[in-house]
C-alpha cells in the first residue's frame, strides 16, 4: 500500500480491544493469543483482550486463569449459551471503542495488524474490516471442502483476491464473518440489539450473517489480503456431518427471510435434493449417476473459483456426503422458522 501518512492526525487503532469466545478449546487458545500478541507488538496497538469462556468443560478455564494472572487477558464466564451471546458479553466488556472479534481457531497473521492499522490512518472512514481467510487444509479434506466451498460462493474475491468494500446491496457475493472482524464497538452493540433470528432458539441462528449483514447496512464493509488470518478446522467425518447440518439451519435463518437470489436458489436446492432421493430410490443407477456429476460439477466449480488441488479433490469426495446433510439441516431450519412464525402470530 502506498502514500500512508507518516504524521497522522487520526489513529483509530492505537488502541484496540479483542472479544475471544472459547468453548473447550484448551489446544488452541494459547496458540491464538500467542499470534494476536506478537502481530499487536508489531503494529505497536495497546490491546484489551477479552476472553469468554462459554461454558467449557474441558481445561480451557485453567489455561485462561494463567493468562489473566499475566495480565494479558480479561476473562468473562457465562454458562454455555452461544457464540452470539459470548461475542455481546465480550463486546459489553470491551475498553476500546474500535473492536477485534475473533475466534480461537483464527490465527492473525503477523503482519496484519501493523498493515490494517496504517490502512485506517489512512482513511478513517474503513472503520470495518473484514479478515482475509485462509484455511489451512493440510492433511485435513474436511476443511479443504470448506475452503473449496466458499471459492465458489464468494469467487468474485477469491478468484482474485484484493483491496475492495462492499455494503447491503452486494452483501452476498463477498466473504464475511464474525470469526475475525474489526468494527467499531457501538456499532456491534447497536447491530446485536437489532437482532432478531426467524427461529426462537438463538443458539441455532445464523449470528454472523444477520447481524454483519446489519452492519453492513450502515457502513460499509473492506476487505484485503493484506489483513490475513489463517483457519484451523476441525477433522474427522462425524464432525464434519454435524457441522454440516447446523450450517444447513443456520443458512435458513441468514438468506430464506431475505429477498435475493441465494434465497431461491435454496429453495430450488432443496426441491433438488427431494427429486434426486426420489430417482436414487427408485432408479439406482440412474440416482448414482447423478450423484457422480453432481460431485464432478462441484469439483470443477471450485477448481475454476481459484481453488487448489486438494480443495478440488475433497469437493469431489465429500459433496455426496455434504449435500443431503446439508439439505436435512435446511429442511430443520425452514421447519423451525415455520414454527416460530405460527407461535409470533398466536401470541400477536
Amino acid at each position: 500500500m502506498t502514500n500512508v501518512p507518516t504524521s497522522p492526525t487520526v489513529d483509530p487503532l492505537a488502541r484496540l480491544s479483542v472479544v475471544i469466545p472459547v468453548f473447550n478449546e484448551e489446544s488452541w487458545v494459547d496458540r491464538c493469543l500467542d499470534a494476536l500478541l506478537r502481530s499487536a507488538r508489531a503494529a505497536d496497538i495497546a490491546l484489551d483482550v477479552v476472553v469468554v469462556d462459554d461454558g467449557s468443560t474441558d481445561s480451557t478455564p485453567e489455561v485462561l486463569r494463567e493468562r489473566e494472572a499475566r495480565g494479558e487477558v480479561r476473562v468473562v464466564t457465562q454458562p454455555n449459551s452461544g457464540r452470539l451471546a459470548a461475542r455481546l458479553a465480550g463486546v459489553r466488556a470491551a475498553r476500546e471503542e474500535s473492536v477485534l472479534l475473533l475466534d480461537s481457531r483464527v490465527i492473525v497473521e503477523e503482519p496484519s495488524l501493523t498493515w490494517v492499522r496504517a490502512a485506517t490512518r489512512e482513511d478513517p472512514q474503513r472503520r470495518v474490516w473484514v479478515g482475509h481467510v485462509d484455511v489451512e487444509t493440510a492433511g485435513n479434506p474436511y476443511a479443504a471442502f470448506w475452503a473449496g466451498l466458499v471459492k465458489i460462493g464468494w469467487r468474485r474475491y477469491t478468484a482474485d483476491p484484493r483491496l475492495l468494500s462492499f455494503g447491503s446491496e452486494d452483501f452476498d457475493l463477498y466473504p464475511k464473518g464474525t470469526g475475525c472482524l474489526v468494527a467499531p464497538r457501538q456499532l456491534l452493540l447497536d447491530a446485536m440489539s437489532r437482532f432478531a433470528s426467524l427461529y426462537d432458539d438463538d443458539s441455532l441462528s445464523s449470528d454472523d450473517t444477520r447481524m454483519l449483514r446489519d452492519v453492513a447496512e450502515h457502513e460499509r464493509m473492506w476487505l484485503a489480503p493484506q489483513f490475513a488470518f489463517r483457519y484451523h478446522g476441525r477433522a474427522g467425518m462425524r464432525g464434519f456431518v454435524r457441522q454440516s447440518y447446523f450450517r444447513g439451519t443456520t443458512f435458513v435463518d441468514g438468506y430464506v427471510g431475505r429477498p435475493g437470489p441465494l434465497r431461491w436458489a435454496l429453495l430450488g436446492g432443496v426441491a433438488a435434493a427431494g427429486a434426486g432421493a426420489y430417482v436414487l430410490l427408485r432408479h439406482p443407477r440412474v440416482g448414482l449417476a447423478g450423484v457422480v456429476a453432481v460431485a464432478a460439477a462441484g469439483a470443477a466449480g471450485v477448481r475454476a473459483s481459484g481453488g487448489s488441488a486438494a480443495e478440488t479433490r475433497a469437493t469431489a469426495t465429500l459433496l455426496p456426503v455434504f449435500a443431503p446433510v446439508f439439505t436435512g439441516g435446511v429442511v430443520r431450519g425452514l421447519a423451525l422458522a415455520a414454527r416460530a412464525r405460527v407461535a409470533r402470530r398466536r401470541v400477536s
